[in-house]
């Protein structure tokens, strides 16, 4: 395990965990926080070892809590690296997948940390909210506005970024904010399989598989998404994996993958 000011960094086999560290001011992002976050990030980018990373909070009570509002009020703005809140909100080209494991309060930023992660499971105590309009600010920050109008109905969304109500973590999975719910003593565990499920497949497969989706996204006519050319499927599609993985299920036998 590696230890910064803010976060914490563990390595479980392919698996990165990245614990925002902390629990004193319930998880809440000051700048120094966001860097450290950013960083971790770029490391499980550069690292072919590493092939899912999870991000969740420290302690018993929080995730995220957002922005540490102390720190804000000082230049009554926001002070983030270019991968925006989080180190992630604003990072577009990280292909490989990161899981959130809400293990506590999720408001503000957590949300929209939440929505920037590709897979979510929360604890089942689990609470969210968009409180922003409550202290006269909007979730504009980490991109909340944005994303939440694209992966939620636009109803759903406008109820949660109107009003800032808070909302339970059943209530979350069934608009698809995230995708399961788990007692709080299974989360970590829940997780672990789920990134186990991942990397049983070939890297350039999952990789490929979520690039093409999100590029997709920007091509509002599914036709045209269909003809569209996808570099990195095409890659996927010419690498030694490709070929490995039809040899082994011939030969009925697990692939080894080597990334390439």
């Amino acid at each position: 395990m590696s230890t910064s000011e803010h976060v914490l960094v563990e390595r479980d086999g392919a698996i990165l965990w990245i614990t925002i560290n902390r629990p004193q001011a319930l998880n809440a992002l000051n700048p120094r926080a966001h860097r450290e976050l950013s960083s971790a990030l770029d490391s499980f980018a550069d690292d072919a070892a590493l092939r899912v990373a999870v991000i969740t909070g420290a302690g018993e009570r929080a995730f995220c809590v957002g922005s540490d509002l102390k720190a804000r009020a000082t230049i009554n703005a926001d002070d983030h690296p270019p991968t925006g809140f989080g180190g992630i909100s604003h990072r577009f080209d990280l292909a490989k997948p990161v899981i959130a494991a809400v293990n506590g309060l999720a408001l503000g930023g957590g949300v929209e940390i939440v929505a920037a992660c590709d897979l979510a499971i929360a604890a089942d105590h689990v609470e969210f909210g968009l409180p922003e309009p409550r202290v006269g600010l909007a979730a504009l920050g980490g991109g909340g506005l944005q994303r939440l109008a694209r992966h939620l109905p636009l109803k759903y969304a406008m109820d949660l970024v109107l009003t800032g109500r808070r909302f339970g973590a059943e209530e979350a999975k069934r608009i698809g904010l995230i995708n399961d719910v788990v007692p709080r003593a299974e989360l970590k565990a829940r997780v672990r399989a789920m990134a186990g499920m991942i990397i049983e497949g070939a890297p350039l497969a999952v990789e490929a598989s979520k690039q093409v989706m999100l590029q997709s996204l920007a091509i509002p006519d599914l036709q045209t998404a269909f003809r569209a050319k996808y570099p990195v499927a095409d890659r996927m599609l010419a690498s030694e994996d490709a070929k490995e993985g039809q040899r082994a299920f011939v030969e009925k036998r697990k692939p080894r993958w080597q990334g390439k």
